[in-house]
């Protein structure tokens, strides 16, 4: 967590203080809230602001304010048409007041100009935010400031069909077990590769429905490279470790020849991965936490803890078992006038308050951001939300917020891929990675 040093808590404090003047004569505020990824389940990503503006016109009504917040929303489902419509509103200078999206977007877009340090608008010391889990504050900092603050948490299990591991010998204590095994070391990537070949074997799924990774180029595919023992950044330095990334392409190229995962699954309609892998279809694959609030509220998997168990994603040769967590972020943006970045900032403080954050964590099947929430009797007494939390933030690592990261993302993808499907073998396609990012990033990336 960055701390503020004590002088600019007590600027900031000062400031916030003063803004509430302003309150009094800012009869009708209107707050525009944007937020990306946002589906059904995610609704409290935009509510919550309009929750805290219930909070805060009441706070200003009570101190004799005349203060009305109109907050307007908008959900979108995808990222392009999300990041696409922001870049054209902020040339327009019409950019929303916040905007909800990834953590790996704070540093091109504070480069820009985009959006500009929450810290200046609000104390971190004090509660709420003093009590968001540090590292979750970290991942929303960038350059020695916090620029966003955590709107929720999450990360990136694997998944295994039970039904199909006992078919194939495991008992109740050996599933029990499993995710002190696969933390612990024992069981690994090898391990999950044979027992999907298993499943196949005796024909409880069809071939190439053993492994069931994501359809498509996602932050998972960053925690199979930290599994082989990658690191992506260094001293502030981009790090391609060549032999990790080749363990991680082999590993893929070796789900395809032995059988266990489609040789054109990448590409695949996503809405057929989802009803797939929520009917027993898939025998392993991994995903996200929120996938459970899909997989139960839409497709229909009812008795999810009777048919899925869950696990850190396992190690493999030369790392260890983890999970990626890729936080979602409140940022606000430039371009406005003081006094309403001000109350922006301010909403965002009492949205992140435990009780109104666990809406969001319970229905989008999230987890939380902060100590106290899994205090907060709403949230513990949810099986997925407690045992999820437990399991897998303690080991969760986070992309870095590197503004060069992105073309780093895009090569390493690219030959994945390419050696995914056979276009190249893997050590080509090391080969095309290294070449690729000497000629990009020079410098800025350390390669080993």
């Amino acid at each position: 967590m960055t701390i503020l040093p004590t002088l600019k808590s007590l600027t900031v404090a000062a400031a916030i203080l003063a803004s509430t003047s302003a309150f009094a004569l800012a009869k009708d505020v209107h707050i525009g809230i944007w937020a990306g990824g946002t589906g059904p389940n995610d609704v409290y990503r935009l509510d919550a602001i309009d929750i805290a503006a219930q909070q805060l016109q009441r706070e200003a009504a009570l101190k004799g304010e005349d203060l009305k917040i109109i907050v307007d929303k908008k959900a979108y489902s995808g990222w392009d048409d999300f990041k696409q419509a922001l870049t054209l509103a902020a040339e327009a200078k019409t950019a929303p007041n916040i905007v909800v999206s990834g953590h790996e977007d704070i540093a091109p877009w504070s480069q820009a100009g985009l959006i500009v340090p929450i810290e200046d608008y609000v104390d971190l010391d004090s509660w709420p935010l003093s009590d968001i889990y540090e590292n979750l504050l970290k991942i929303a900092s960038y350059n020695g400031a916090v620029y966003g603050i955590p709107q929720d948490a999450e990360s990136r299990p694997m998944f295994f069909w039970k039904p199909y591991m006992k078919a194939i010998g495991y008992s109740d204590a050996d599933l029990d077990a499993l995710p002190q095994s696969v933390q612990d070391g024992k069981y690994t990537m090898k391990n999950l590769l044979e027992d999907a070949k298993k499943m196949q074997d005796k024909g409880l799924v069809q071939a190439g429905y053993g492994f069931y990774p994501r359809p498509s180029n996602g932050p998972d595919y960053w925690q199979f490279y930290t599994s082989f023992g990658g690191t992506m950044e260094e001293d502030g330095k981009l790090v391609f470790d060549k032999a990790a990334m080749t363990r991680t392409y082999q590993f893929f190229a070796d789900a395809v020849k032995s059988g266990v995962t489609k040789k054109n699954h990448i590409g695949m309609p996503a809405d057929q991965w989802w009803k797939e892998v929520a009917t027993g279809k898939a025998g392993i694959w991994d995903a996200g936490t929120w996938h459970y609030a899909r997989l139960v509220n839409q497709e229909g998997l009812k008795d999810f803890f009777g048919n899925v168990i869950f696990t850190l994603i396992p190690a493999g040769e030369g790392g260890k078992a983890n999970t990626l967590t890729h936080p979602l972020v409140y940022l606000v943006t430039a371009g406005h006038d003081k006094e309403d970045t001000e109350i922006a900032a301010q909403l965002i403080k009492i949205a992140s308050e435990p009780r109104t954050n666990a809406l969001h964590a319970i229905k989008s099947a999230h987890l939380g951001i902060s100590k106290s929430e899994s205090s907060v009797d709403f949230y513990s007494a949810d099986r997925w939300a407690r045992e999820a939390t437990e399991r897998l933030l303690p080991h969760a690592n986070a992309m870095p917020n590197n503004s060069d990261f992105g073309k780093y993302w895009n090569i390493m993808w690219k030959n994945l891929e390419a050696s995914w499907t056979g276009a190249k073998t893997v050590d080509a396609a090391i080969g095309d990675t290294e070449s690729e990012l000497k000629s990009t990033l020079g410098d800025k990336i350390v390669i080993r």
